[in-house]
């Protein structure tokens, strides 16, 4: 009788427990436990072992934190050349449990009926740059209309590009532009076969070795025009497995820590540069900003604006057909625990929608 009364009162008192998060941290009995815990990284990366530079989640794979907090679990690591979208295929496939994915392609997978939830912030603020043949005539953004232009289609920096487009008084429908992935794109600009290219720090290496020319990045300018990623899992993963969740987000905001104090920055881009991009094109790349703004896990009210104007930029430029209401797909219970048990509650600053100005909740 007693073993029957308690068990009631337990029943009644968890939707209490949700309210209050506590949820984020009970383990979960009604499933097996997985024998591997699955990420999925939306670059090919490089290096041996492959790693990937410019979020802290490389942190967590370079010092194996993640295998250590698993014991006996295996963790796998998965790589993708195809980025975003081969990432979304394999999160709809049930092939990988949590990923690192950015915004545009969490948005596109959400948009076609893929239910992830965003844990938290996992590279913030990542910059866009608009590179050509050395010797191009290209000097601006207006100079690409009727050219020969790479995009990676389908990746965060698809939408980036667009808007740079748009702001510039020209679309994307202005150029003869074509899908290329990274590597293929690196080559095609060497070649001369392309008139440009949209990407990532991975062109700083080609420019300093004299191969490029970078017209404009948007290093320095209005954070509205910067890529975001995030850590994202399956919701039905984290539904059954809250507790398995939770140690994924606490070494991922361990990791978060470590790579936004300014005495660590040196042997950051060197754990980085591990990947096979130069430590100089992460200099660069990391000039003249903090650490802790970019290697902020907060789901800010910055990080949440950019994420529904990309859903909404989407949406206008055709690239999904179902609007994407962004609160829904955030789930932060996981973080604001990790946050609370490491003492972190106040060590980053939360911004506002623009970006530039702190909170209210951070203003002391």
């Amino acid at each position: 009788m007693l073993g029957t009364f308690l068990t009631r009162k337990i029943l009644r008192a968890l939707p209490l427990l949700i309210g209050l998060g506590l949820s984020a941290i009970t383990p979960s009995h009604a499933t097996e436990a997985p024998k591997a815990i699955r990420i999925g990284v939306a670059t090919a990366g490089g290096g041996d072992p492959i790693t990937w530079g410019g979020s802290p989640g490389s942190v967590v794979r370079e010092n194996k934190w993640l295998e250590s907090a698993f014991g006996d679990t295996e963790v796998q690591w998965f790589f993708f050349k195809g980025a975003g979208p081969a990432v979304n295929e394999a999160l709809s496939n049930k092939q990988i449990d949590f990923a690192y994915l950015g915004d545009l392609p969490t948005i596109i997978g959400v948009s076609n009926g893929l239910n992830t939830k965003i844990l938290l912030a996992s590279g913030q603020r990542t910059n866009l740059y608009l590179a050509t043949p050395k010797d191009s005539d290209i000097t601006n953004i207006q100079d690409l209309k009727d050219r020969k232009v790479a995009i990676f289609k389908g990746t965060n920096g698809h939408l980036v590009a667009n808007n740079l487009l748009l702001d510039n008084g020209i679309k994307e429908s202005d150029l003869r532009s074509i899908n290329l992935d990274t590597g293929s794109a690196q080559a095609a600009l060497v070649s001369g076969s392309i008139d440009a290219a949209f990407g990532g720090f991975e062109y700083i290496r080609l420019l300093n070795d004299g191969l490029i020319a970078v017209p404009y990045s948007t290093h320095g300018k209005d954070p509205k025009f910067t890529r975001q990623t995030s850590l994202v899992g399956r919701e039905d993963f984290i539904t059954d497995h809250p507790d398995l969740t939770q140690k994924v987000v606490d070494e991922f905001v361990r990791a978060s820590h470590w790579a936004s104090q300014e005495e660590n920055r040196d042997a950051l881009l060197r754990i980085w540069a591990k990947s096979g991009t130069p430590y100089e094109s992460f200099v660069v790349e990391f000039e003249g900003t903090p650490l802790a703004q970019r290697n902020s896990p907060l789901l800010d009210e910055f990080f949440r604006t950019r994420y529904q104007v990309v859903a909404d930029g989407a949406k206008d430029l055709q690239f999904i057909r179902r609007p994407v209401n962004v609160e829904q797909i955030f789930d932060d219970r996981f973080l604001q625990h990790a946050l609370q048990e490491q003492q972190l509650t106040d060590f980053w600053v939360a911004y506002d929608a623009d970006g530039v100005t702190p909170s209210a909740k951070s203003t002391p």
